[in-house]
Parts: structure tokens; C-alpha cells; sequence
């Protein structure tokens, strides 16, 4: 069915956040028509949130690739996963339709651009944590993917070249395939001030649940298998905006000692670059 949107959910670990996070979603201005919950391995949906849904169970962890797998028995035109720490705005559904038919791309609530090819963790962020008026591209997007249900298509018939790990590389992978395959790039719609009901999640609980210890982006190993994940797409093809913009030789300037350390201590690399990024806004 036209404009149709299939939401695509989760559940591991944070089944306590599901009924808040259904409750935004069956809110929208536009109306899912329908939703998808992946138990993935561990927990399951609670008794009373059953109604409604579409539920698949996994007694093995497949990782956070196993929603894009599970996606693909969506009946929607359009296709939205959401992360399971994410709580979207009333409106969220609504912003990415008319951002994506004025501008194809993949959608996400928040984005990043990397500072530097050479590091994940130099980035700075777009959308939730960094107010964009207009919609932006960005290198990759998390949090909540917004896109047409046929390009699908496009990123399973490249599973040979994703990155080796589970836990990790869903992201740069759909993005790489945007930019590589399908020839469009990744956005993020706007996320204005004055109207938090376009946002892709309520920033302050994306930080609070993200933070929490069910998140697997919180150990220096996984930001250090973050960092291999983006070298790893970079090998392949896979350009940063940095790149592109030919600003190669600016910044280049950095050792690739330097690197080696970023590669080593990702996670203090990526709160510096936050307190630069703050400090460029006059936040602190």
C-alpha cells in the first residue's frame, strides 16, 4: 500500500522500555501499519503489550543485524527500525515521509559525520544530541533507520561484504550500500528546536537508556570494534564526507601514530571530540 510504514522493533535486555516505546509509536501523526518485534534471544514481549503485534523469536543472540533480516517481512512501502533505547517524537513518522520525497535517502535520528576517515570515534553529531533546522547528510545514521522497504534488497545481496561481527557494522553497511549500490545518501531529517515532536527520540532518555548496561556501545572494545568496522568499508569502497569533500591533505596532518592511538583508546578520543564540538557551540 502507498506511503504504508512498517515499524521494526526489538527486544533484548530493555523489554521494560517497550511499553513506552509503543506507546510513542502507536501515537504518530501517521500511523504505522503495522509493527514487527524481534525477541532477539533473550527476553520476551510482556503478556499485556502482546495485541497488535508481530512477533518473531530467536533462541540464539543474532546481533543488531538480525532486525534488517527480520525487516524483510514487512509489508510497508516504507520500513522504520528503531533501537530499542529510542522514544520517538509524536511526528517522527510524519517528518521522515516528507523528508524522503523531497530528498531520497536513508533517514536516521541521529547522525554522524567523522571528523577524520581515519577514526570513528572523531565525529560529531546531527539530529538528537546536535539540532539540525534542515535536513543534513551525514556519513551514517543510528538510533532509527528510515527507508524504502526495496533497498532491502540492495543490502542483503552484499552480506558477503559486511563486516565479521555481530554486534557491530549494520549501520556503516547500509550506508556504504546507499553510497556504493544504490547511488543515494544518508540524512537526517530536521530536528528544530522549537518542535521536538519531529525528533527521532527524546535526547535525554536516548542518553539515559543508552548509557545503561544493556548498551553495547559503552566498553572501549566495542567502540575499538567501531573503529575496525569503518576501516573495514573504507577498504571496500565506502567514502566519508571528509573524503569526498577533497579535504584529504587538511587532514592528513595527524601522525599515523596518532591513529594507532585513537585505535587503542577510542573511548577517550571520543569524549575529547565531544568537548570540542561543545566547545565550538559555546556550551561550555
Amino acid at each position: 500500500m502507498r506511503d504504508s510504514i512498517s515499524i521494526v522493533l526489538n527486544v533484548y535486555k530493555r523489554s521494560h522500555l517497550l511499553a513506552k516505546q509503543l506507546w510513542s509509536i502507536q501515537r504518530q501523526s501517521i500511523a504505522p501499519s503495522e509493527i514487527l518485534v524481534w525477541e532477539n534471544g533473550n527476553e520476551t514481549t510482556p503478556k499485556d503489550l502482546l495485541g497488535g503485534l508481530k512477533i518473531a523469536r530467536a533462541n540464539h543472540n543474532f546481533g543488531v543485524w538480525a532486525r534488517f533480516s527480520y525487516a524483510l517481512n514487512a509489508g510497508g512501502e516504507y520500513i522504520c527500525v528503531i533501537d530499542d533505547d529510542t522514544i520517538p517524537g509524536k511526528k517522527w513518522l510524519e517528518n521522515c515521509l516528507e523528508t524522503i520525497k523531497e530528498t531520497p535517502g536513508l533517514l536516521g535520528a541521529r547522525g554522524v559525520i567523522f571528523d577524520n576517515k581515519n577514526s570513528y570515534s572523531m565525529n560529531k553529531d546531527v539530529g538528537i544530541y546536535n539540532p539540525n533546522d534542515e535536513t543534513t547528510i551525514v556519513d551514517i545514521v543510528g538510533h532509527s533507520w528510515f527507508f524504502k522497504k526495496e533497498w532491502l534488497a540492495e543490502y542483503w545481496s552484499f552480506a558477503n561484504k559486511r563486516y565479521n561481527n555481530n554486534l557491530v557494522g549494520e549501520d556503516i553497511h547500509f550506508s556504504f550500500v546507499m553510497q556504493q549500490i544504490i547511488g543515494l545518501p544518508t540524512l537526517v531529517p530536521r530536528h528544530p528546536t522549537n518542535d521536538f515532536e519531529l525528533w527521532g527520540s527524546n535526547p535525554e532518555l536516548s542518553k539515559l537508556y543508552g548509557s545503561g548496561v544493556e548498551g553495547i556501545s559503552t566498553s572501549t572494545k566495542s567502540l575499538q570494534k567501531f573503529e575496525k568496522a569503518l576501516q573495514h568499508y573504507r577498504r571496500i569502497g565506502f567514502k566519508t564526507i571528509s573524503e569526498m569533500e577533497n579535504q584529504q591533505i587538511k587532514l592528513s596532518k595527524h601522525s599515523n601514530i596518532f591513529y594507532m592511538f585513537v585505535q587503542k583508546f577510542p573511548r577517550l578520543m571520543h569524549k575529547l571530540a565531544k568537548i570540542k564540538n561543545r566547545l565550538k557551540k559555546g556550551i561550555i
